[in-house]
């Protein structure tokens, strides 16, 4: 059975040195680490599709189609105004909960107000707290599905309550090699 032991820390959370407090929750002999943060709003360009999570259950979902799709037209490279070179995947604009449609946009942070090129599209995230877990190290494929397993039954068990507005992941220099990578998710919270 999961039990929360909540220590309150100050971290430097993507270099903006936000305010953030870690809980770690114990599963037998192994805790995992989630931090929650209050983040400002942020512009994100990329290109979108709307699916379902049980479409991507499937063999017919979006989000595998969407990241080749990103990689194969070189679509990082044609967003203008990058603030890194880090990666996101948003899933924002949900229908209801994790069981609705949304819409999924990998692409790049940007500087606030700049206009997508043709054929993207541009997503203003809300300030707000989130929910920050970091994935397993492994492949992209097996740790990214296991890591939102694991955000699914932390709000089974009411241990976050989600927002359903907009949830991110980072891919970042950590996550460079497909086979052994690591990605942080950040989950709205109320």
């Amino acid at each position: 059975m999961f039990r929360a032991i909540i220590c309150f820390c100050i971290a430097s959370l993507l270099g903006a040195g936000f305010a953030a407090d870690q809980i770690a929750i114990a599963n037998g002999h192994k805790e995992d680490v989630i931090t929650r943060a209050h983040l400002p709003g942020f512009q994100v360009i990329g290109i979108g599709a709307r699916t379902t999570n049980a479409k991507e259950a499937t063999g017919d979902g979006m989000i595998p189609r969407q990241w080749q799709k990103f990689f194969l037209e070189g679509n990082l490279t044609k967003i203008p105004n990058k603030i890194s070179g880090n990666i996101y995947a948003l899933y924002s604009d949900y229908a209801s909960d994790h069981n609705g449609e949304y819409d999924f946009v990998i692409g790049a942070m940007v500087k606030e107000g700049t206009l997508p090129p043709p054929g993207m599209v541009a997503k203003n995230v809300a300030g707000g707290h989130f929910a920050v877990l970091n994935s397993e190290k492994g492949p992209l494929a097996k740790v990214v599905p296991q890591a939102w397993q694991a955000i699914f039954k932390l709000e089974a068990e009411k241990k976050i309550r989600r927002t359903y507005k907009t949830d991110f992941e980072i891919y970042d220099q950590r996550s460079q090699d497909p086979q052994n990578a690591q990605v942080d998710l950040y989950v709205g919270l109320k």
